[in-house]
């Protein structure tokens, strides 16, 4: 079996995978582009930021997992995935505490102006009377959207900071709040409008998209910070930056839409004209501690999926198929019986969507659970309760 990985990974996963009895394909310099013409000999996709379309998928005919090494699944076609039948599994939570890190960096940053300190002294420029005007952050508000993993890792540090927090998250409850000793907000509208500094933590999803809105920054006050540590799909990115150019707010950014796919070379965006945005290069989880957890926690899942054929953190698994009709089995354990029952529903073109099989103690006996798209007649039915020696019994149950 063969695993591709197509972004950089600690040189430690690499030689794990080996030793799992992989043959392994490491090219991290690989693009899309070129990952669109397939991969014919590839079982296993370990990839991070690297898209990956459904020209790729379709010209990808062995392919049966594809690992984020990290969370946000927005590159990946999932669509395209589950429809060939390749299963997506994520490693959410190994980098929440380095794109934390980097948050609190640059809120730091913009506060004390670090980026614009260190560019005017290698220029040689000594600006101390520009840059000894920082307002300070203790006393202040951060207004926190999105309370998962790394948002409860930025809280934590910003707590650190004597900063007051108010967050909203689909999840967050005012118990929770409480509990959290954080502040709650019903909306993303009403965090920014209490708070001095605006900071994003939402996966990139369609009910995310473009929620951090020109209503959202309008809201902001004058002076406020705006921090992007999540994706550049979840900000109206033309409302935000006419609020920059305005000069009414600051930004610190670690992703732009239309980035550059390549790991280095030369880069144009409409915010390198302004003098109140900082922009990383996409680097919030790029850290040595968070892409060792990533690149462990892939390898486990890759060792899961060797070793007991099941994938853990399934992305594109069907949560349930809504069949209308359940048929409980309880027969012996031996070969050909569960063949035989699925070839009475075949006869009567019922569709089999989830079958769940389990073994009895001393292992002569088993259940087998079949969710049906249609219900059987009773001739089926019969056909399979009188299979002798083969079926204890069976029960038909609509769901």
């Amino acid at each position: 079996m063969k695993v591709f990985v197509a972004d950089k990974l600690p040189q430690q996963a690499i030689d794990e995978l080996k030793e799992l009895g992989l043959d392994v394909e490491f090219d991290p310099s690989v693009t899309s582009s070129k990952l669109d013409q397939g991969l014919d000999d590839t079982d296993i996709l370990i990839v991070r930021s690297t898209e990956l379309t459904e020209t790729f998928i379709q010209n990808s005919p062995r392919l049966m997992l594809i690992i984020r090494a990290g969370a946000g699944v927005n590159t990946i076609d999932i669509e395209a995935a589950s429809n060939a039948g390749v299963y997506v599994a994520n490693c959410p939570g190994q980098n929440s505490i380095a794109v934390a890190e980097l948050t609190m960096g640059l809120i730091v940053s913009l506060d004390r102006y670090i980026a614009d300190n260190v560019s005017d002294f290698r220029n040689g420029k000594w600006n101390k009377k520009v840059y000894g005007k920082a307002d300070g952050l203790f006393g202040k508000t951060l207004g926190i959207v999105g309370v998962g993993q790394i948002g409860q890792e930025v809280i934590k540090r910003a707590k650190a900071f004597g900063l007051d927090i108010v967050a909203w998250s689909r999840s967050l409850t005012p118990e929770i709040a409480e509990e959290m000793e954080i502040g709650y907000a019903d909306s993303a509208e009403e965090v920014a409008g209490q708070c001095d500094i605006l900071s994003v933590h939402l996966a990139m999803t369609p009910d995310t998209k473009g929620i951090i809105s020109k209503k959202v920054l309008s809201l902001l006050k004058d002076g406020a910070f705006f921090i992007n540590t999540a994706r550049a799909g979840v900000v109206d990115e033309d409302a935000l930056y006419e609020e920059l150019k305005s000069g009414r707010i600051k930004a610190g950014l670690d992703l732009i839409e239309n980035e550059p796919e390549y790991k280095q070379g030369e880069v144009e965006s409409r915010f390198q004209e302004l003098d109140n945005v900082q922009v990383t290069h996409h680097i919030g989880a790029s850290t040595k501690q968070a892409q060792l957890a990533v690149a462990s926690d892939a390898v486990d899942i890759v060792r899961g999926y060797l070793e007991e054929g099941e994938v853990r953190n399934w992305l594109n698994r069907c949560a349930h198929t809504e069949a209308p009709w359940k048929l409980v089995v309880r027969h012996y354990d031996k070969a050909g019986v569960l063949a035989n029952v699925m070839n009475e529903l075949k006869k009567a073109d019922i569709n089999a969507q989830e079958l769940e099989n389990v073994i009895f103690e001393g292992k002569k006996t088993a259940c087998c659970t079949i969710q049906l798209d249609a219900q059987p007649a009773d001739e089926t039915l019969e056909n399979i309760r009188t299979r002798q020696n083969e079926v204890i019994s069976a029960m038909l149950i609509e769901n």
